[in-house]
């Protein structure tokens, strides 16, 4: 074996390792909040389609957190639980209403 083929073959081990750290991020969780305005109908929605909830659980989080002011969602890594944590705050706004969600390390 020539030794350029050892220098590629270290090359290419590194790179994916690399890869493979970048990619594991550190979880958070995310939790929904309760507001005098959005409607109950809105927040299910939201939690069925931005964090793939089926309609008994996305109900069971509205529920909770109008009760209680706040409820968790779902557990997911930073930049996931960031980009649908925004998209969720996006088409809340684009309605009128101040959903919010927040995100906290696990």
């Amino acid at each position: 074996m020539a030794d350029s083929d050892v220098l590629q073959d270290t090359d290419i081990e590194q790179e994916v390792g690399t890869e493979a750290e970048a990619v594991i991020e550190p979880p958070y969780r995310v939790f929904v909040h309760n507001d005098d305005v959005t409607p109950f109908d809105f927040v299910i929605v939201a939690l069925q389609r931005f964090f793939d909830l089926t309609l008994l659980v996305a109900e069971q989080i509205t529920y909770i957190a109008h009760v209680s002011g706040l409820a968790y969602v779902a557990t997911l890594p930073k930049s996931e639980a960031e980009k649908r944590v925004g998209r969720a705050h996006f088409a809340a706004s684009l309605e009128g209403y101040p959903l919010t969600f927040t995100i906290e390390p696990e």
